[in-house]
């Protein structure tokens, strides 16, 4: 049987994502403490001592065709500094979510992030042939959610006591999520603006999604 979204390496000038390994986690037990993201109370990221349990996550959800994690790689030191993964395959109606993603705090704003979107966005809808490409994130996040707009995705909606919050400083509440898309035919006009933001010098992005 045909797996929709394998395994993939995707390189561009900033980054290389590449699919998620064990070995990865040195790195990214280093990186998630720049920043002590593990404290953001609006989203999930783990903490050092729970990064080998999150890749085990990861690998397991890719394992049943549900996930594709990527290690989010700077060229320049050939460390991973963050993660990414599709997730939410559906490969019946071609369509997947890009998420799950954090990057190490010195990395945030610049290039790296818009690059990471534009090289998954490429292949989702040119080599996967998508219908459309999703993003969700927490409606208080709204670093995330400006990233998100600056990339031309739409917003579909707001799922309201979507879920239940885990985290210390907000256990219990509950989630609103928003839900934004970028459909198969907004992809050529998406793909001239990302690379219009790449290729000309800028200010440094807000935190990514």
């Amino acid at each position: 049987m045909r797996v929709f979204c394998p395994p993939v390496t995707l390189t561009g000038a900033h980054v290389r994502l590449e699919p998620l390994r064990a070995q990865h986690r040195d790195d990214l037990a280093e990186a998630v403490r720049d920043g002590e993201l593990w404290k953001l109370w609006y989203t999930a990221i783990p903490d050092p001592e729970g990064m080998a349990a999150e890749i085990e996550r990861r690998l397991q959800l890719q394992a049943q065709g549900s996930m594709c994690p990527f290690a989010v790689v700077d060229p320049a030191t050939g460390r991973a500094v963050g993660m990414s993964t599709y997730m939410n395959i559906d490969a019946t109606h071609r369509r997947v979510e890009i998420g799950s993603t954090w990057y190490r705090q010195s990395v945030q704003r610049g290039p790296l992030n818009t690059e990471a979107k534009r090289l998954l966005l490429a292949h989702a809808f040119e080599q996967l042939n998508c219908i459309a490409v999703e993003f969700r994130t927490h409606f208080f996040n709204h670093a995330s959610r400006r990233a998100i707009e600056r990339l031309g995705a739409k917003l579909d909606g707001v799922l309201r006591s979507h879920q239940i919050n885990h985290h210390p400083l907000g256990a219990g509440a509950l989630r609103d999520t928003c839900v934004y898309s970028i459909i198969a035919s907004e992809w050529p006009n998406v793909r001239t603006h990302l690379d219009f933001q790449l290729s000309r010098p800028r200010p440094k992005d807000p935190r990514s999604c």
